[in-house]
């Protein structure tokens, strides 16, 4: 299992984003959370198999139908916390 920090930038703040990035998750058994930031951006960590996150990350990239995705960052990060879940942060 694998941890991913993702920053995604756009219009992806106020169009359901997180919400659609949890139920992606959920779907696809991958823990973690996702947050707005102040800058505009939705930043996401995500931990899970290979084959998953690489599913996760296209669709993440894709968004739902009211968001842009102009920028998806992905960084590999040292797992420092377990997560048991998929949540919306504040």
């Amino acid at each position: 299992m694998g941890t991913k920090i993702i920053k995604v930038s756009g219009r992806v703040q106020g169009v359901g984003f997180r919400y659609f990035v949890q139920k992606k998750a959920i779907e696809l058994d991958i823990v973690g959370e996702v947050k707005n930031q102040p800058d505009g951006s939705v930043l996401i960590i995500a931990q899970g198999g290979v084959t998953t996150m690489n599913t996760f990350i296209q669709q993440v990239e894709s968004g739902p139908s009211f968001s842009r995705v102009d920028q998806c960052v992905i960084n590999d990060q040292d797992r420092d916390k377990i997560y048991k879940d998929f949540k919306i942060t504040y």
